[in-house]
Formats: C-alpha cells, structure tokens, sequence
C-alpha cells in the first residue's frame, strides 16, 4: 500500500465510522494531499508506508515551513487575509497529520512518534458576531419579501425563522425531511449535527407556526420528502438560501457578516444576554465541548459590562453604595 491509497483508506474510515462532516472530509484531503506531494518531492519518490513510519521531526517541521511561505505568498495576493487566518490553516494541517498517523498507527502499524511531538501555532478564537434583536427579529420576512413566488417567500421564511429561533446551522435545516417536523405543540426537534451527533430542539410557537405554513403548500406528501424544497422538489440547496439572505443584507444594509450562521450565533447570544444557562445552550446548539460555547460569553460585551458594574467593588455603583451615609444607623 502506498501512501496516497492509505490516506484514501483513512477518508473512507473518517466518513464512514467516524462520521465527519463533509468539510472535515474535503479540509483533511486537501491539507493531506498536500503533504503527500511535499513528501514526493522532498525524499525523491513517491512516499508509501515504510517511509510514512521514518520521517523524522525535521521533515514534518521542513512540510510546515513550506506551508508557511505559501501561505504567506497568498496573503500578499490577497488583502485581506490575515496572519490570524495563516496560523489557523497551519494549525488545522497539523491537526489533519496528527490523525492521520493515529489512524496509520492503529491500522497499518506504522509507528512514528514525531507527528504527535509537531508544534502548531495557535489561532486567536474566532469571536461570533451576532446580529441585533431587532434585525434577526426582521430578517426572515425581509427575506421572504424578495422571494419569486408564494411559495419560495413561505419557505423562505421558514427556514430562516427556524434558524434564529432553534439555533441550527444551514446545513442542518436543508437536511430536515418534512416527516421530522412534530404536528404536536411541545414536541422537539431531532436534529443530526456534526460528527452524526443528534440532538432534541424545542421548537418555539412562532417556529412551529412558520413551518405548519410551509406544511400547508408543501409540493410533497411523502414524510422522507426534503422540508425545505426549490421550485422542481428537490432538496433546497444552502447556497441558495444564502444568496437570497445576501440580496435582502445589500438592500437592508445589513453587516456583511448577516449569513445564516449568524442567525445562530444570534440565537445563542440573544439567550446568554437574558440568563440563559451556559450548558442549556451547549446541548440547544449540539457543541461536543464546552468550550466552543464559551465564546459566547466574550461576544456577549454588553451583559459582561453590566454584570462588572453591578459586582465588582471597583465599579462606580460598588463605590457609592459604600460611601452612601444614608444606610448609617
């Protein structure tokens, strides 16, 4: 077996039994293959099993320097990426080679410790930038009010109000079949997520009722139908729902970070903002860790400040209280 047919055996084994998402799948092939052909022409040949097993730390740290400079060289061709987003990219190839070699480890028995020992730079966290009450409140319908037909303005509405009032991610609303929504009040969502992770989403009134409208003119009877259809039935495609939001936040002079995943991000900072329970929001939003949900706490600036202002003995509101001779005896 060589190299390229082990890391096609690796995908297959992420697919299949690990059930990464689809942008896992498509991030690690492309960082892996790259490796390969750095590989190919820094030894000579073609790499296969037995020189998977002898590179040493010099080799993987001599594969990152040149990834490096490629990415530096595609930042000065493109403004406005970052050096932030360079370390991210080369913090996720290291990530896609530690996993590789794991699984190289436990299936081929190629041992080699040195990609367990790479250093990868560690990327800022990516803050969510959430929209404001008001405009996630408006979207679904300023949306829906471009819409070319009844229909496509009803879905459209739909699905935009399931995202900011469930907190799914695009790809996971697309994904739905009609049979998955409950007719009964009070009855949750189930949701796939990353990973083939599930997870049980309430569904609010005004979610229940946009998506009983969408029932009512529905093209299909059948419960594997997809809930959320283009004009020939098929399943709606994410980059459309996409472009339609982008017309509707060119027209409305929204942020340009007003994309679906921001009605998500929306969803979880709205719910902070009023006391919600930081683990409650871990399992609406299905995060594997705790961590990922904890962001939420920094973008939420707002309820940071006023919960300084009102705790900390420095803040003004502390002070005077203190100094306040009214509460003397």
């Amino acid at each position: 077996m060589n190299a390229h047919q082990a890391l096609d055996a690796f995908l297959d084994w992420m697919c299949c039994e690990r059930r990464a998402a689809a942008n896992t799948l498509v991030a690690y092939r492309h960082d892996l293959s790259g490796f390969l052909g750095f590989l190919t022409r820094h030894l000579g040949a073609e790499p296969d099993l037995a020189s998977l097993a002898g590179l040493s730390h010099a080799d993987l740290r001599a594969w990152l320097a040149s990834e490096a400079t490629r990415l530096a060289a595609a930042a000065r061709r493109r403004p406005r990426s970052t050096r932030d987003g360079n370390n991210r990219s080369r913090a996720r190839e290291a990530s896609a080679l530690r996993a590789f070699f794991r699984y190289l480890a436990r299936r081929h028995g190629v041992e080699n410790p040195a990609p367990a020992l790479l250093a990868s730079p560690r990327p800022k966290p990516r803050l969510p930038r959430p929209l404001t009450v008001g405009q996630a409140l408006d979207l679904p319908g300023g949306v829906a009010g471009q819409a070319a037909s009844q229909f496509a303005a009803i879905r459209d509405e739909a699905l935009f109000t399931l995202l900011y009032g469930a907190g799914l991610r695009i790809g996971e609303a697309v994904g739905l079949d009609r049979g998955m929504v409950a007719q009964t009040p009070g009855m949750p969502l189930r949701v796939r997520g990353k990973g083939g992770r599930e997870r049980l989403v309430p569904l609010l009134p005004a979610v229940l009722a946009a998506l009983r409208r969408l029932l009512a003119l529905h093209p299909a009877a059948s419960p594997e139908a997809p809930l959320f259809c283009g004009v020939r039935g098929r399943r709606l495609d994410a980059a459309v729902a996409q472009r339609s939001l982008g017309r509707y936040r060119r027209l409305a002079g929204l942020p340009e970070h007003a994309t679906p995943h921001a009605l998500r991000h929306s969803f979880a900072t709205h719910l902070m903002s009023e006391g919600a329970d930081l683990r409650a929001i871990q399992e609406l939003l299905g995060h594997a860790s705790l961590s990922t949900t904890q962001l939420y706490t920094l973008a939420d600036e707002t309820r940071l400040m006023q919960v300084w202002q009102s705790t900390h003995p420095r803040s003004n509101k502390s002070v005077n209280a203190r100094e306040d001779p009214g509460d003397a005896g």
